[in-house]
């Protein structure tokens, strides 16, 4: 069974036998090198395979080709030591999905303009739009009201997925075209 152990920064990394703490210490600088956060690590085993997913994010978002280049990397990188041990691994490195909470004030930072719900203490949850986020909070338009809130108030947040918004966001015509 794979342990989940938190690493440095708010990024968890999941592992069996493999040494977390050198896997940790190996794809971080790489991942830096690249102008990039590394968002998590997770290592799982399927039968005689391991699959390795690193999940990277930047505040400029991460392109395929982006993602392409962190990839070479850091497989070179691990092919170089044995932090993966003798078995074989499939190494995958994505971006984060719109359901990944934001907990780090750089993921409400990447949120600028997003309608988000999260649960405020004192106040219960509530969903507004990031108009800032800083050092010490976020700024979210809650009703037209813009509301100044610090993170040590908040919970986890979740993005709201807005089909409505999609000729705002994108530039497409009225039609979405």
């Amino acid at each position: 069974m794979d342990e989940e152990v938190k690493m440095p920064g708010g990024s968890r990394l999941a592992v069996g036998s493999v040494d977390e703490k050198r896997l940790a210490g190996l794809i971080q600088p790489v991942v830096a090198a690249a102008g990039m956060d590394l968002e998590s690590v997770r290592v799982s085993t399927a039968g005689r395979r391991r699959l390795l997913r690193v999940v990277v994010d930047s505040d400029q978002g991460v392109s395929l080709d982006d993602a392409a280049q962190v990839s070479h990397a850091v497989a070179a990188e691990l092919d170089a030591t044995d932090v993966m041990g003798d078995f074989p691994y499939t190494l995958e490195v994505s971006s984060p999905g719109v359901d990944r909470p934001l907990t780090e004030p750089r993921h409400w930072r990447r949120a600028a303009g997003r309608l988000v719900r999260v649960r405020v203490q004192g106040e219960g949850p509530l969903s507004g739009r990031v108009v800032e986020a800083g050092g010490d909070g976020v700024t979210l338009e809650v009703d037209g009201a813009r509301r100044s809130f610090p993170y040590t108030a908040l919970g986890a947040a979740s993005i709201q997925v807005e089909f409505g918004r999609l000729d705002a966001d994108l530039g497409a015509g009225a039609d979405g075209h």
